[in-house]
């Protein structure tokens, strides 16, 4: 039973207006269902690799999870269509650096891994440990004569961060991670989305009167933390705009751009105004997204992937508690002047020293079909790059920004997590963010630290 404070909250909120559920679905229908994809059964192989009997797959995910679900039916299907055997690790996220680095100066490398293109990029790209895959463009993905470049949109892959030094692509991606702020419904009420970020603090007042954290983080995720920070400032830079920013070898920029203060300003307002969840800086991740999943907080800012994880969690946890998720996207702040929608494009990737990377080229392009990608919005609610394929009831508000030609398109934190082989991050930008977050700094103080910090660093940077 949700206790009173949270029944509180809702009646309290129900107030403010009807959900922001919105947002044209370009795809076809509803998503078919668990049950039935997994029972379906294997389309035939566009291309069958001459040669190649096996190969290997690094995967970042784990076997059990949705998308490692849909994923072992496509390794199932492809070896019994080609013949050619899958043989997986399912490392989880972090295998490119716990697996992938370590391996690059080895013969032990994969054939075939997946992971974020600004990850894959930072780790692996920067370190020459990747080959093109320009010509998986046109493998046939097993529907008649179509091709991989006939079925994914030219956006999805043709785009500077996903350009090796040979200005070739390095990933096909399979799955697209809008940016969200999520509520549950019967926790938080009847939501009407706010379009500035002052009627995003009214919303977390509005959560603390009743008695409930406004919002939920894992203080741990770095890269969460700072999420919050380059969402802001995406909407005064603009997409690639904190990209020139950490490159400024002088650090002025920081200092004179009144946009990049004002973001920080809004990550202190958040630490000071006491809306993060007790604990929120000690737990260790995902505890405090469970909490959230459990009705213990109102708020909470992450990519698209959070309602399969939400959704598996709360299965496996077991009992009859269910969540009834919503999002809005992060609001304007005041006199921000560009409207952007941040995406997490994950792919595959095949390595420079792989042995067999003709049939791991083959597996990327019979993921893309139709009856196999389906399985991303029907097993695990996550969006595809294909414009074709269902969206998920709670993905539709993210799917029409990403989709929107008047909308910025962003990768989540700019890409900044590439810049420097993902060292600037690590050295400069994380450690702040982290910081400004936990209200040990002033957005002023914010400002100097990564004007002196990046100049320091670039000076030693090689």
């Amino acid at each position: 039973m949700r206790s009173t404070k949270l029944l509180a909250l809702a009646s309290a909120l129900a107030l403010a207006g009807c959900g922001s559920g919105s947002g044209a679905d370009p795809g076809a229908g509803a998503p078919q269902g668990a049950d039935a994809f997994l029972g379906a059964g294997c389309p035939d192989a566009g291309v069958r690799p001459n040669g190649d009997k096996e190969f290997t797959y690094w995967s970042m995910w784990n076997a059990d999870e949705p998308q490692g679900r849909v994923l072992s039916k496509a390794i199932r299907c492809f070896t019994d269509k080609t013949g050619v055997k899958v043989n997986v690790l399912w490392l989880g996220r972090d295998l490119l650096t716990r697996n992938i680095a370590p391996a690059l100066n080895t013969g032990t490398v994969p054939d075939l891994f997946d992971q974020d293109v600004s990850q894959v990029m930072a780790t692996v790209v920067a370190a020459g440990g990747t080959q093109p895959v320009q010509d998986v463009l046109d493998y046939r993905v097993g529907e008649g004569d179509l091709k991989v470049r006939d079925v994914l949109p030219v956006s999805s892959y043709d785009f500077p961060q996903n350009k090796g030094p040979d200005g070739k692509i390095f990933e096909i991606p399979y799955v697209v991670f809008g940016s969200a702020w999520w509520y549950d419904r019967t926790v938080a009420g009847r939501v009407t989305a706010p379009k500035t970020t002052d009627e995003l603090f009214q919303l977390f007042d509005n959560a603390k009167s009743s008695g409930v954290a406004a919002i939920a983080q894992d203080g741990d995720r770095s890269t969460s933390n700072a999420a919050l920070f380059t969402q802001a400032a995406l909407r005064y830079l603009g997409a690639g705009g904190l990209v020139k920013a950490a490159e400024d070898k002088t650090g002025e920029v920081w200092r004179n751009d009144v946009g990049l203060y004002q973001a920080a300003e809004f990550v202190e307002k958040i630490a000071k105004g006491r809306y993060l969840i007790p604990g929120w800086d000690s737990a260790k991740y995902p505890t405090l997204q469970h909490r959230w999943a459990t009705g213990e907080a109102a708020y909470l800012s992450l990519p698209g992937w959070l309602p399969g994880e939400t959704k598996d969690y709360l299965a496996r946890k077991g009992g009859d508690h269910s969540v009834s998720l919503a999002s809005f996207p992060f609001p304007q702040p005041p006199a921000a002047s560009h409207t952007v929608a941040e995406r997490v494009p994950v792919g595959f990737a095949v390595t420079a020293k792989a042995k067999n990377p003709g049939a791991a080229k083959a597996f990327i392009a019979y993921v893309l079909n139709k009856d196999i990608l389906s399985g991303v919005p029907a097993v695990a609610d996550n969006l595809t790059p294909r414009a074709d394929l269902a969206v998920p009831e709670s993905q539709k508000d993210i799917k029409a920004g990403l989709t929107d030609p008047g909308v910025e398109q962003a990768l989540y934190l700019d890409g900044v997590n590439a810049v420097a082989g993902g060292r600037w991050v690590e050295a400069v930008l994380y450690p702040l963010t982290d910081n400004l977050l936990r209200g040990n700094i002033s957005a002023t103080d914010f400002i100097d630290a990564v004007a002196d910090k990046q100049v320091r660093f670039w000076k030693g940077a090689k």
